[in-house]
């Protein structure tokens, strides 16, 4: 028996390469994205897709049953910069969309659920150097409070009720493949787009403000290794801290230099900056290295060799 995989939010930024990578290994009829509206891309067109409002219980229910669903990637959700201007939905639309999936996993409708939470769970009075799995966590943004209240949720569901719930703390992810998504650890990804494009960049978070951030590629591997890590390896059942390198504006404007050298930025710091003030400066995951084998493969400069590689053939 194949596992049968429904995705909420297969056109995000993680859920677009989520669904090839998963199409590749499991089958791509055996993996059914899913999104608020049919666009006209390569998700919607290389598989199985259909609409559905991440908020509307019955909908999901109902493609569940058809589909013969066992596992839910449920990555529909506002991210922090977008949240802010919208709290309210943003609240109705992370949180609400998850009670959906918990309650059809407490139903035994389906066997298992990836959800991801975020450093945004974090905030101001959080150790910043190294912040460790279990620590203070006040988020000052609303996304961060929906993903902290997410993980409770999904802690209790599985104390109270075994759904097997698993969940990992992004960083700021970096992709070539998807544009941003409105988040405070996008400049990451905008400032390659303009260096291929402009040569310059101007940067909303002033220089040395560092964060943790991801290659996109290894946040897809861990989000697939934690899900297929035999059920006794998981011991956290909130959410697991995962790293990979931390860096400041000036650092990744030094790399992208050593390839594009006229490259320049400047700094013009936004309501952004609050936001990014009140995140980690580093991640301790040694929880996640130690459960299950969580491991980078990407370091600050074979990601900007990557990255730039990838955009290059993409402009060409």
């Amino acid at each position: 028996m194949s596992t049968k995989i429904l995705i909420i939010g297969a056109c995000g930024q993680i859920g677009t390469e989520l669904t090839y990578k998963l199409r590749k290994i499991y089958g791509t009829e055996n993996v059914i994205a899913s999104d608020i509206r049919k666009l006209n891309n390569d998700v919607v067109n290389s598989g199985p897709f259909e609409v559905i409002n991440a908020l509307d219980f019955n909908q999901i229910e109902h493609l569940v049953e058809i589909h013969k669903i066992d596992e839910i990637y449920l990555m529909a959700a506002l991210l922090s910069a977008t949240a802010e201007k919208n709290p309210a939905f943003a609240w109705d639309l992370n949180m609400n969309s998850l009670f959906h999936v918990l309650n059809l996993a407490k139903a035994k409708k389906i066997k298992k659920i990836f959800w991801p939470s975020s450093i945004a769970v974090f905030g101001p009075t959080t150790p910043k150097e190294n912040t460790p799995q279990y620590t203070i966590m006040e988020p000052s943004t609303v996304y961060g409070i929906s993903k902290q209240s997410g993980e409770r949720w999904c802690e209790y569901y599985h104390n109270i009720f075994g759904v097997d719930v698993r969940s990992i703390r992004y960083p700021g992810l970096i992709s070539w493949a998807t544009p941003p998504g409105g988040g405070t650890t996008d400049y990451a990804v905008d400032i390659f787009h303009k260096a291929l494009s402009d040569k310059t960049y101007e940067c909303f978070l002033s220089s040395e403000t560092k964060m943790p951030m991801m290659y996109m590629d290894d946040a897809i591997a861990a989000t697939i290794q934690i899900m297929q890590a035999p059920v006794e390896q998981i011991k956290i059942h909130s959410s697991y801290n995962l790293a990979a390198m931390s860096f400041t504006p000036t650092e990744i404007a030094a790399e992208i230099k050593k390839h594009i050298p006229e490259f320049t930025v400047t700094y013009q710091p936004d309501f952004r900056q609050k936001i990014a003030d009140s995140w980690p400066a580093s991640i301790d995951d040694t929880e996640a290295r130690k459960d299950w084998n969580w491991k980078h493969k990407f370091d600050l400069e074979s990601m900007t060799v990557d990255m730039l590689k990838n955009l290059s053939k993409e402009k060409a």
